[in-house]
């Protein structure tokens, strides 16, 4: 198979088909071509196949010219009798007049030889005597085709004998095709500034034309910019291998569920195998069904925001866990779980944003209607805001997001406030950001922070309206804040800002769980119902619970008065309280 490095261009466009397959039909239509469209179609890749739509005319017609036109990339299967269809052939030369040379076409030479093609012998050679002596053809038309032959014949193509695996042959072919579209999946990176120089620098770090199982670390500080990184490669990639998953957030799922390991077991097995079915009994019989289901089969694997041994022993233990070509990416701010765990894994270490970057991004966000006297006005109140920042992505997107919109003087007076912070961590310096929105926002912050961040949004909104905390509006500002983030429905917040709303509900009470606004943690709700210490304090409650608390009784809320919000996993809920009644609840969780 011929090994190209080249990547279609993400900065055109976007365009109906992925690939324009051009074939003859007689030859091949009924089996090489139609399997290759299947397979093709299988791996989510939209193909124009020219007999789904249009009939064949005599001419060459505007519908099919514009499919040419409006796909990334060209696969030709050229077979003995392509070139004795004039047909093929004004369809081949409009495909390297709209595509050129520049890695767009894909020739795959099917029996026959690629110096046939190129030259036109054979039955190349007797395909154009005709065609010579065709007077229905000019001879500055069949001169064209013999220049497009030529042009496609000296590209690097695929040969395809009748020694070649037909089936082992398309199944490494689609891999090449998703590489090379996978690059499209960078132009979602138009806004995170940087992001395109290392991610060209990751992917020559990873080493991809390894046979070796890959363990990769993506180490740094909060903020940096670790997970964007690997989910950006992950998308890029993650069609060429026979399997992928993305495993976010495994730090909060491992603190958040009593079976969290399991939990992404399940996860990791389910997205690879394709298989909703699975079920795993515990951590042990998922590590060895990993193994079992895993080890010949060529995968990618992102562990995102891992902060324990355990966590990588249950999701990835060993080299033979996954086959040959397999890539193992772990997102961490701990870089000696890598080297522990994995002997002669790689460290990436993740940089800071220069300062251009780190302008061109905080601009994006302060100054989303931009204009040069506005930037030149605050060209030095930015520069300090910067500092601040650190070249951190995150605290850029944050503070730019706060100062939008913001007169002069409120510039001056947020860099006062953050000026206090100078010597405090990345975290006390996106307070500012917390402190300025309404208070019916900061209860929305603090809900996402504490118990739905990665929940859909539909599902957040229906349980905050009925503690008329206006959600619609509320969780919009948080996403023009830059404070949560909305992909497709479905709600998220970086780490560092959800630590930072759990610690602002700390520090509401550090020595008492009992007397803070939420509770989260289960160690915390286990301890207010055995001591009773509950307050009218509290307002939400959602935890986690081991399946040998089997009961728990309204008798131990009776004193939550203000609990507006209980969401309870894994125990029985005992109605009513000693008296009869119920505690003042907004929303009962379906899980309940």
């Amino acid at each position: 198979m011929a090994n190209s490095n080249s990547n279609f261009s993400s900065s055109s466009p976007p365009k109906e088909y992925d690939v324009f397959l051009s074939f003859r039909g007689e030859d091949t239509r009924k089996n090489f071509s139609g399997h290759l469209r299947n397979a093709l179609r299988q791996k989510g890749i939209h193909t124009f196949f020219d007999d789904d739509k249009l009939e064949r005319g005599k001419e060459i017609s505007p519908e099919l010219l514009k499919a040419i036109e409006d796909s990334y990339t060209s696969i030709i299967i050229l077979s003995e009798n392509y070139a004795s269809s004039s047909w093929c052939l004004t369809e081949l030369g409009n495909i390297v007049e709209f595509m050129g040379v520049s890695g767009k076409i894909l020739p795959i030479f099917y029996h026959v030889d690629p110096g046939h093609v190129r030259n036109q012998s054979g039955s190349y050679g007797e395909a154009f005597k005709k065609h010579e002596g065709d007077q229905r053809h000019s001879s500055e038309k069949v001169q064209s085709w013999r220049d497009a032959l030529k042009t496609v014949g000296n590209l690097a193509g695929w040969h395809v004998n009748d020694t070649t695996d037909e089936s082992k042959f398309i199944q490494d072919f689609i891999v090449e095709v998703s590489r090379k579209l996978g690059v499209r999946s960078t132009k979602t990176l138009d806004g995170l500034y940087g992001m395109h120089s290392r991610l060209k620098k990751f992917d020559s770090f990873v080493c991809r034309s390894s046979t070796d199982v890959r363990f990769i670390g993506i180490c740094g500080m909060g903020g940096i910019g670790k997970t964007t990184l690997a989910k950006a490669y992950y998308n890029q990639m993650s069609d060429t291998f026979e399997g992928s998953s993305f495993l976010a957030n495994v730090r909060e799922v491992c603190k958040k569920k009593e079976n969290g390991r399991v939990h992404l077991q399940n996860q990791l097995l389910s997205d690879t195998l394709k298989d909703k079915d699975i079920e795993i009994g515990n951590v042990y019989d998922g590590i060895d069904m990993i193994r079992r289901r895993l080890r010949k089969k060529s995968i990618i694997v992102v562990l995102d925001d891992v902060d324990k041994m355990e966590q990588i022993v249950a999701l990835a233990e060993k080299n033979d866990c996954f086959g040959a070509g397999s890539v193992v990416i772990v997102t961490t701010r701990d870089e000696s779980l890598l080297t522990n765990a994995y002997k002669g894994s790689k460290i990436y270490k993740v940089e800071q944003l220069n300062y251009k970057e780190a302008l061109r991004l905080f601009s994006l966000k302060a100054f989303p209607i931009s204009s040069t006297t506005i930037l030149k006005d605050y060209k030095e109140l930015s520069d300090q805001v910067i500092e601040y920042a650190n070249g951190l992505p995150l605290a850029l997107e944050v503070l730019g997001s706060f100062l939008c919109g913001k007169s002069k003087t409120q510039w001056m007076d947020a860099l006062e406030r953050l000026k206090n912070y100078a010597e405090k961590d990345i975290v006390e310096k996106l307070r500012i950001s917390f402190d300025d929105l309404r208070e019916t926002d900061q209860q929305i912050f603090l809900d996402i922070a504490c118990f739905f961040n990665g929940y859909d949004k539909d599902y957040v909104i229906e349980i905050l309206e009925s503690c008329e905390l206006y959600p619609t509006i509320g969780i919009q500002t948080l996403v023009d804040k830059s404070l949560v983030v909305q992909n497709g429905n479905k709600l998220s917040m970086h780490d560092l800002l959800q630590e930072m709303g759990k610690d602002i509900v700390r520090q509401e009470s550090r020595r008492e769980p009992g007397r803070r606004s939420r509770i989260w943690d289960a160690v915390d709700f286990k301890r207010i119902l055995q001591k009773k210490t509950g307050t009218d304090k509290i307002e939400g409650i959602q935890s986690f619970l081991e399946e040998s608390t089997k009961l728990i009784s309204f008798e131990a809320l009776s004193n939550l008065k203000n609990l507006r919000l209980l969401m309870i996993f894994g125990s029985y809920l005992s109605p009513t309280t000693s008296d009869g009644s119920t505690p003042n609840l907004e929303y009962l969780s379906d899980e309940l």
